[in-house]
């Protein structure tokens, strides 16, 4: 039986060949992200005029405060369901162009080399291993919000920023995923936590995509360093290594590819991928995912919003953002970008609260650790890993 298509979520993206390691054009690889290009992402530059698309509901007549154009930019996995962005546009009478840059950390460094004639008005995507250089660099403002899902936004800011420049819009946890049906019919039982994978009995069987070259990648690298420490995760990965691991470039070819349940008839059974990929392996017509996450071996990743500094339309810049916030947007995000949205307003799907949950102590890496040390341990990485 062929397996069910697996969106990639909006956190796991592969970076393109200009961010990779070595490189000199001011693009340094990042996690996310956040492995995620869903079936939408043809919204590359979208501009809505305020009409209205197929299957939207009406809406009120623009607000006569409202007007004018916003463009947000953003990686290339954001996606909305069809005319979500045309009724922000009937509501306020604010037309939205969504630029997409690639991956989250392709997207940042954009925003650095293009801060002082800004890309745009808004921004999605910056994700917390990312976004203390954001702050740093001075890419986002403050602005006045006022979604009633900012309460909960507040809970996932990112440390550092006491000003509120960055919005959180929602999270995820990657996640080591395993082949349950591979695992029975073996008879071997399934890994549980980090230190499971270097034993003998799982030698050749993990395959995860590049930090170098892959969010998801990264944000697994991250996860290493969180739970041994700076001076400890070499050594780990130096035992995943002499235990068979296998790098790939990117999350879809270690998914898709090289995953057992991934769909391309691959042999490892043990793949990086997120902890919402689950109920994307239920069957036609089944009712169990034939994937687990492994819910110790997790990192989290956080995405935000903001305002660009120097945009030419702050104020609705600040109404897209509280839209991203709104019950509408926020209940579609696990369908659209397989990410948890941070409002506990809404209701997650069902598949979602019984195969997707997120990990209740995921590792952690403190933002300015990461800022500083992000290009050592990429390099450390691939010196002990592929060198």
């Amino acid at each position: 039986m062929t397996a069910p298509s697996l969106p990639a979520p909006s956190g796991a993206g592969d970076l393109p060949p200009s961010t990779r390691l070595g490189r000199t054009v001011g693009r340094p690889p990042r996690r996310r992200r956040r492995g995620r290009p869903v079936a939408l992402a043809a919204l590359a530059v979208l501009a809505l005029a305020g009409c209205s698309a197929i299957g939207s509901t009406p809406a009120a007549a623009p607000s006569s405060s409202g007007g004018g154009s916003v463009t947000l930019v953003t990686h290339d996995s954001f996606v909305l369901p069809d005319g979500m962005l045309a009724d922000f546009t009937a509501r306020t009478g604010i037309t939205v162009s969504v630029v997409q840059q690639g991956d989250a950390g392709a997207l940042v460094n954009q925003l650095v080399l293009t801060k002082d004639s800004p890309l745009g008005d808004a921004v999605f995507g910056i994700d917390n291993t990312f976004g203390s250089r954001a702050l740093d660099e001075g890419l986002v403002t403050p602005a006045h919000l006022t979604a009633p899902a900012l309460a909960d936004a507040t809970k996932h800011s990112l440390p550092g920023d006491s000003a509120g420049a960055l919005t959180a819009i929602d999270d995820g946890d990657v996640c080591l995923n395993v082949d349950h049906a591979w695992f029975t019919a073996k008879g071997l039982p399934e890994p549980v936590t980090l230190q499971d994978l270097t034993k003998p009995e799982y030698k050749d069987l993990l395959v995860v995509p590049s930090p170098v070259t892959s969010s998801p990648g990264f944000a697994f690298l991250l996860a290493t360093v969180g739970a041994f420490g700076p001076d400890g995760w070499q050594g780990y990965w130096s035992a995943l290594k002499a235990n068979g691991l296998q790098v790939a470039n990117g999350w879809t070819d270690a998914y898709e590819t090289d995953f057992t349940a991934g769909g391309g008839n691959g042999s490892r059974p043990i793949v990086l991928s997120y902890s919402s990929s689950p109920p994307s392996t239920v069957p036609d017509g089944g009712s169990q995912p034939t994937t687990g996450a492994l819910l110790s071996t997790c990192f989290r990743q956080t995405e935000y919003a903001g305002v660009l500094t120097g945009a030419k339309n702050p104020e609705g810049a600040a109404k897209l953002i509280d839209f991203l916030l709104s019950d509408e947007v926020q209940a579609a995000i696990p369908d659209a970008m397989y990410m948890y949205p941070v409002s506990t307003a809404v209701t997650l799907p069902t598949t979602w609260a019984s195969f997707a949950p997120l990990a209740t102590t995921p590792y952690d890496v403190d933002p300015a650790a990461i800022a500083a040390n992000r290009q050592t341990w990429l390099q450390q990485w691939s010196d002990l890993v592929t060198g």
